[in-house]
C-alpha cells in the first residue's frame, strides 16, 4: 500500500468504466485514496462504493447538463446553453470540477479525453497520465494521420504513461515519450477471490469453442468462422459460441455463405457471471484479434481453467509461452489456427492438465489485482515526484 494517500481524478469520459478500470478505482479507495471519476454518459448501475462519481454534463440529455452547470456555475450557464454551445458549458464545468477538487494527479483513460485536458497539459497544471491501450495505440495513428500527428503534439506535454503491455510501450515509443520520460508497464490484475481453484479438467463428447467481445473489425472474428468452416470440412464434432456479437450483419452472412448456422451462436452481451459460467465450461477460448495490448478475456479463460489459443496479438507473447501456458498462432492463418485445435484434440489429459495449471499460476503471480493497484500507485507517486522536482 502507498503511504502517500492521492486525490485521483479518473477521466474515462463515462461512469460506465472498463472492468480494468472498476478494479483499479476499488483498490484505490480501499487503499485509502481518494477517488474521483469524470464523465459524460451519466447512466451508473453499479457505482463502486466509496468513489466520487463527478458529471461533466450528459452529452444526450440538455435538462440535465443545464441543471449540472447551473450547480457550479449559477444563472450564467444560461447563456451558453441558449448558444447552444454544449462543448464550452462541458469545459467550463470540467475546469470548476478541478479547482474544486485539485487533484494529485489526472489519469486519462482514453486518447479521445486529451482534448479535454488540452489547457491543462500546455501549463502543466496538474500531472497528466494517459493509459496506452489496444487499438487506440495499436492501430489508430497508424492509419490516421492526423490522429498521428495530434498525439505527436501531445504526447511530450504528458506527465507519464501506463502502458497495458511491454509490446504497446514499444509501439506508443513511435508516437513520442512524456517530458518525465516515465512509462511504466502496469498489467491488468484480477480479483482472484472471484476465480475459485481449478476443478479436475474434463473432455466433452463436442469441442466447444468460446470467444468474449464485442463485434469490433479488430477482432477478427471472421478468421474464427473461416476456421469453423475448415473444421467442419475436417468432421470435427464442434460448436462455437461468440460472446457479444449478436446481430453483427456481417459475420452473420460469412456463417450463412459457409453453412455454419447450426455450428455457431451469436449471442449477446451476458453479465459477468453467465460470460464465466460459458468461458469455465468451454474446451478452448479462442483469441482471433489482430491487435491487443493483453486481452482481459484470455487472462479471464487462464484464471478459470480454459485453454487459450491465440494470435500472435500485441502482447500475448508476455501473458502466454506457446505450449507452457496455452498456444499462439500467426494472425489472419485460419489454417494455423485450425490445425492448432485439431492438435488440442489429440493431446492426452496430463499434457491438458499441465498447461491449464501453469496458466493459472502465471495469472496468479503477474495478473493479479494487488499487482495492478501497487503498480499504478507506484506509477502515480513516481509521476508527482519527478514533476515536483
Amino acid at each position: 500500500m502507498s503511504k502517500q494517500k492521492l486525490k485521483i481524478i479518473i477521466f474515462d469520459g463515462t461512469f460506465q468504466t472498463t472492468t480494468f478500470i472498476r478494479r483499479l478505482i476499488k483498490g484505490l479507495d480501499l487503499n485509502g485514496h481518494q477517488v474521483y471519476v469524470l464523465g459524460f454518459n451519466l447512466y451508473n448501475p453499479r457505482p463502486v462504493e466509496g468513489v466520487h462519481y463527478v458529471s461533466l454534463g450528459s452529452n444526450q440529455d440538455k435538462l440535465e447538463l443545464l441543471t449540472t452547470s447551473l450547480v457550479l456555475h449559477g444563472w450564467q450557464a444560461f447563456r451558453d446553453l441558449l448558444k447552444f454551445n454544449k462543448q464550452e458549458l462541458q469545459r467550463k464545468n470540467l475546469a470548476k470540477v478541478l479547482q474544486k477538487i485539485q487533484p494529485d494527479v489526472i489519469h486519462a483513460q482514453w486518447n479521445s479525453v486529451l482534448p479535454w485536458l488540452e489547457p491543462y497539459l500546455k501549463n502543466k497544471a496538474y500531472p497528466i497520465i494517459l493509459s496506452q491501450r489496444g487499438y487506440h495505440t495499436n492501430v489508430r495513428p497508424f492509419v490516421n494521420k492526423k490522429n498521428f500527428a495530434y498525439l505527436q503534439h501531445i504526447y511530450p506535454q504528458l506527465s507519464g504513461l501506463h502502458s497495458v503491455s511491454e509490446a504497446i510501450s514499444e509501439q506508443g515509443k513511435k508516437i513520442g515519450v512524456p517530458f518525465t520520460g516515465i512509462d511504466q508497464v502496469v498489467y491488468t490484475g484480477l480479483d482472484l477471490k472471484l476465480f475459485p481453484d481449478l476443478a479436475a479438467y474434463t473432455r466433452q463428447p463436442r469441442l466447444e469453442l468460446i470467444s468474449v467481445g464485442r463485434g469490433h473489425w479488430i477482432k477478427d472474428y471472421s478468421l474464427a468462422i473461416q476456421t469453423c468452416a475448415i473444421l467442419k470440412k475436417e468432421n470435427i464434432n464442434f460448436h462455437y459460441t461468440l460472446i457479444g456479437a449478436a446481430g453483427d450483419e456481417e459475420l452473420l452472412y460469412l456463417i450463412n455463405s459457409l453453412g455454419l448456422e447450426s455450428f455457431i451462436s451469436l449471442t449477446e452481451k451476458l453479465p459477468f457471471e453467465e460470460v464465466q459460467h460459458k468461458v469455465r465450461n468451454a474446451s478452448i477460448s479462442l483469441i482471433t484479434s489482430i491487435e491487443e495490448g493483453i486481452p482481459n478475456v484470455a487472462v479471464e479463460a487462464m484464471a478459470l481453467g480454459t485453454p487459450v489459443i491465440s494470435t500472435n496479438c500485441g502482447g500475448i507473447e508476455e501473458l502466454i509461452t506457446h505450449n507452457k501456458e496455452g498456444w499462439i498462432v500467426p494472425r489472419r492463418d485460419s489454417k494455423a489456427l485450425a490445425a492448432q485445435i485439431q492438435a488440442f484434440i489429440s493431446l492426452p489429459h496430463s499434457e491438458i492438465e499441465e498447461i491449464r495449471q501453469a496458466a493459472r499460476k502465471k495469472v496468479e503471480l503477474q495478473f493479479n489485482e494487488e499487482q495492478m493497484i501497487k503498480g499504478m500507485e507506484q506509477l502515480y507517486t513516481m509521476v508527482l515526484n519527478t514533476t515536483k522536482n
